[in-house]
């Protein structure tokens, strides 16, 4: 073990930490069920205290790399060589609701009230243009940013594109790919996922979801060209996809010609401390289509999303679906872009994950 945690670092002490048991977890220099060394051993020999490599642990544990026992330790759980094992069963997935998508928390209306009034004055005559087909260049840079900064995915402002929510986003994904390609989908999924799709007049495979994600025997016979997923928290069985999960779809991924879509919806909603990183971030082949919507972290009234496509996909949109008008309208988009910019955004979903880790527990 050589880990260097650097002081005065942008990343904190506890992430960068992470960041070194993950990558070795990953490489196999700890094997699936071997124990990692103690939060004491790990204090000593990086400098760092005992309750930051608590906290690195936990980001550990809470992203599925390892679990924790009573009085023993951390152990492995992610699998680098073994697609097809099952992981081991953790506790029960929490279901959504039955009548659907759980109730937004509520963006204090104070804070968008105020917001679109400096639109209003700051942007004066600009908010009456038409936008760009893939959205303003000022809403787009600004979810770079953010991505950047949240999630881990660096990304041009050129691979963004802003649409109204995330069912028309579907719809161009499809235009984009092909009506020809095999499309595979969680079971249960998210009926407007199925319905788009339907519609698009796509040929689907159902595959259905075990207790960490998507069946891997079903996975592996599977002969679609396009995986639609929602790692982070599926609707409506609650299941999220575990560290081992989330590889297993990249590997699947891995053929030429495969595509993967990242659904990720709800995610900054996560009570750990470092939300879960995306598929997208995590690989170098250039395959993942993300997308969120602001419908959960702001409203579901403003009806707005975003779609990062790969880079090699980019001149392909712009040639084949530029001309589509943005559906979102400008005022909206530079509200949004505010928001973003000037903090509000982030921290509404800070004190949210506050709120709800207080919750957790108290219970």
């Amino acid at each position: 073990m050589n880990y260097e945690v650097v002081k005065n670092h942008a990343q904190p002490a506890y992430v960068q930490l992470y960041r070194c048991l993950r990558d070795d977890i990953i490489r196999g220099v700890y094997a699936y069920g071997g124990k990692l060394p103690s939060k004491r051993l790990i204090a000593e020999e990086t400098g760092v205290s005992l309750v930051t490599a608590e906290h690195a642990y936990a980001l550990l544990c809470d992203e599925g790399y390892a679990a924790a026992r009573e009085r023993s330790g951390y152990y492995v759980l992610f699998q680098p060589g073994d697609p097809f094992a099952a992981a081991p069963q953790q506790s029960a997935p929490r279901p959504y609701p039955v009548h659907g998508v759980s109730d937004a928390p509520e963006f204090p209306v104070s804070v968008l009230t105020r917001t679109m009034r400096r639109v209003i004055s700051d942007w004066g005559d600009a908010i009456l243009a038409r936008s760009p087909g893939a959205g303003l260049p000022e809403l787009r840079e600004a979810i770079g940013q953010y991505l950047a900064r949240s999630r881990g995915i660096r990304v041009q402002p050129q691979q963004i594109v802003i649409g109204s929510g995330s069912e028309y986003l579907y719809g161009r994904i499809v235009e984009l790919l092909g009506r020809e390609l095999v499309w595979a989908l969680e079971s249960p999924s998210y009926k407007q996922i199925r319905r788009v799709y339907a519609a698009c007049d796509v040929r689907t495979q159902m595959l259905p979801l075990g207790h960490d994600g998507i069946d891997s025997a079903a996975l592996a016979s599977s002969d679609a060209d396009v995986l639609h997923i929602t790692p982070y928290r599926s609707f409506p069985s609650g299941v999220t996809a575990g560290a081992s999960k989330r590889h297993e779809y990249l590997r699947w991924a891995s053929r030429p010609g495969r595509y993967l879509i990242e659904d990720d919806f709800e995610s900054e909603f996560s009570v750990s401390q470092k939300p879960v990183e995306t598929l997208f971030a995590h690989t170098d082949r250039d395959n993942v289509l993300y997308l969120n919507t602001f419908s959960k972290t702001v409203s579901p009234s403003i009806r707005a999303g975003y779609l990062v496509l790969p880079r090699h996909l980019v001149p392909e949109f712009e040639a084949r679906l530029g001309f589509y008008a943005c559906t979102v309208p400008t005022f909206m988009q530079a509200v949004l872009t505010e928001l973003i910019v000037n903090g509000d955004f982030e921290r509404h979903i800070n004190r949210v994950r506050r709120k709800m880790r207080r919750e957790n527990a108290n219970q």
